[in-house]
């Protein structure tokens, strides 16, 4: 598998090229002046978006060559499948979401994790922001629920998990107001989708008139919302890291019976909306003009060394073991049900399906895993800074690594960047590798290491923004950074396993079987989506910002 360049690329051409050389497709050019409908008539009156979280392009090809008559070949063969899409650099779920909904990088939209800092933000709780010290951290993950612990986020319903459908499509309100950054302008909270720099498509649909929805994996996924704070009518966002009601293994992540149950509710609520109801099959209100939902339990198949009485993970380069192959015939069953239903409701003509995924997952070669805690590397890093810089307080404000390294510093000076960079560069230890036996790592596991400007310019963002790490870590391929033996592979990282996504736009306004193999991105769905349903994708902030250009695919 060939590995992308570690920066993230801005915009792409090749596919188009590609397109034309078959003769099959016009290629799509970047979108015209604002407000000039690119299609003043629909291609599509539906796009379903679906996201197989940890899928990779290789997986999905391994899948469809040994199963030509599962639903993922039907819906591969019915339309046109990118074979090298690339997801977002950090290659996590809230910047992966985040990209194809809005066509926009990190470095613009100002979302690089699921928990990250913001150094002009003040602390959650804050009341009295005039004499308060900016510097926060900004969680969009289970913490923000007023209940965490519980499937509902803490909505109160009776009867879980199996009344779950009944959540609320309104996550907002179940979260905890006093758990988020406050604006140092209003001294007020802030929530997650006002943090998002840039508007989303639902923003531009519901501006429309037109009618979205969709599922995710917590209630901090009302940053999908957009700035409007209303782009998405039904919101359904079920726990994830709740308990898992029924299992011993902890949360819904942790035993991948429990996560194909889990994104079995998810699958429900799409169901019923392709069906006209909202996701709990309560109000008939139309099937939505964009709709969708992601899958979770091939990613927890890829991480978790057993479950089930299964192996987790691969085999051996690229090949998927036997828990990953069972998740693989889950979401084929899934997506066989959608499309089943489509047809069925006589949608299947005007429906656009879109399949990617947020994110990959590294490594899928077992033998290059080197499992590493980097508790010991910042707490050394810490105390280092102090030693030399007596008085000072700690040096890493916030950190975030899977299998990347993300570090926001409470002083982002040069000489502090600088000695960060050098005192992590030089850091050997022992990890340990598949089987659970040490393994010697040098440079605290890291190929590369940008810091200070250089760590803005590697997301193409603005040194001294208040939101991009100071320290980028690319790790050698294999490192995970986590305590313990529980984990096997991880994302957020810039190598091949992490970016290789698959993209297929099947249905309404596709050709068939076509394959594009030139480089394609992620953010180009957002656009591509906008196309479909005859919307102006320059009403996107991103793609007049970054010029993405729509997919290629009429």
């Amino acid at each position: 598998m060939s590995r992308r360049p570690t920066h993230p690329a801005r915009s792409v051409t090749a596919a188009a090229a590609a397109l034309a050389a078959v003769g099959a497709l016009t290629a799509a050019a970047a979108p015209g002046p604002a407000h000039a409908s690119a299609h003043p008539h629909p291609a599509a009156r539906h796009v379903l978006l679906l996201s197989v979280d940890g899928l990779h392009q290789p997986d999905l090809a391994w899948y469809i060559a040994r199963h030509p008559h599962s639903a993922l070949a039907g819906l591969t063969a019915g339309g046109v499948q990118y074979t090298h899409a690339a997801t977002t650099n950090p290659s996590d779920s809230f910047p992966g979401m985040i990209g194809q909904l809005t066509g926009g990088d990190p470095g613009t939209t100002g979302v690089y994790y699921d928990d990250t800092y913001s150094s002009a933000l003040l602390p959650a709780g804050t009341t009295d922001c005039a004499g308060a010290k900016p510097g926060a951290e900004v969680d969009l993950t289970e913490d923000l629920d007023r209940n965490k612990d519980s499937l509902d986020a803490g909505q109160g319903l009776s009867g879980l998990p199996g009344s779950i459908l009944q959540m609320t499509g309104d996550p907002a309100r179940l979260i905890d107001p006093s758990k988020l950054p406050v604006d140092p302008t209003t001294c007020r909270p802030l929530y997650p989708h006002s943090y998002l720099r840039l508007n989303t498509v639902f923003d531009v649909v519901r501006t429309a008139g037109l009618r979205t929805a969709w599922s995710d994996k917590h209630a901090a996924y009302d940053i999908l919302d957009g700035p409007s704070g209303n782009g998405i009518q039904d919101l359904f966002t079920p726990e994830i890291n709740s308990k898992a009601i029924g299992y011993d293994a902890g949360d819904w992540t942790k035993d991948n019976a429990a996560t194909e149950q889990y994104d079995g509710y998810k699958a429900q609520a799409v169901l019923n909306e392709i069906d006209g109801y909202d996701h709990s099959r309560t109000h008939k209100v139309g099937t939505p003009a964009v709709f969708g939902m992601n899958f979770q339990s091939v990613s927890t198949a890829q991480k978790l060394p057993t479950s089930d009485g299964l192996t987790g993970g691969y085999q051996a380069k690229g090949v998927p073991g036997p828990l990953v192959v069972k998740n693989l015939d889950f979401v084929d069953r899934q997506i066989g049900a959608f499309l089943a239903e489509l047809r069925e409701r006589h949608l299947a003509d005007s429906t656009t399906v879109i399949l990617s995924a947020k994110h990959g997952q590294s490594p899928t070669d077992p033998t290059a895993l080197t499992r590493i805690d980097d508790g010991p590397l910042l707490d050394g890093l810490n105390a280092a800074w102090k030693a030399a810089h007596p008085g000072s307080r700690d040096l890493v404000a916030h950190a975030v690594d899977d299998d990347a390294m993300l570090i926001w510093l409470t002083d982002r000076s040069p000489a502090a960047t600088g000695f960060a960079k050098d005192y992590l560069l030089a850091r050997s230890g022992t990890g340990n590798d598949i089987d659970g036996k040490a393994k010697p790592f040098t440079a605290s596991g890291l190929q590369a290491l940008y810091a200070g400007a250089d760590a803005a310019r590697y997301f193409h963002a603005r040194p001294g923004d208040s939101r991009v790490p100071d320290l980028v870590g690319v790790t050698q391929y294999g490192v995970v950074y986590t305590g313990g033996k529980g984990k096997i592979a991880e994302h957020g990282g810039a190598h091949a396993d992490d970016l290789d996504v698959p993209l297929v736009v099947s249905g309404a306004a596709a050709p068939h079987g076509v394959r594009v193999d030139g480089p394609v991105h992620t953010t180009q769905i957002a656009p591509t989506i906008l196309r479909l349903l005859g919307l102006d994708p320059q009403d996107l902030d991103a793609v007049r910002i970054e010029h993405t250009p729509a997919l290629p695919v009429r």
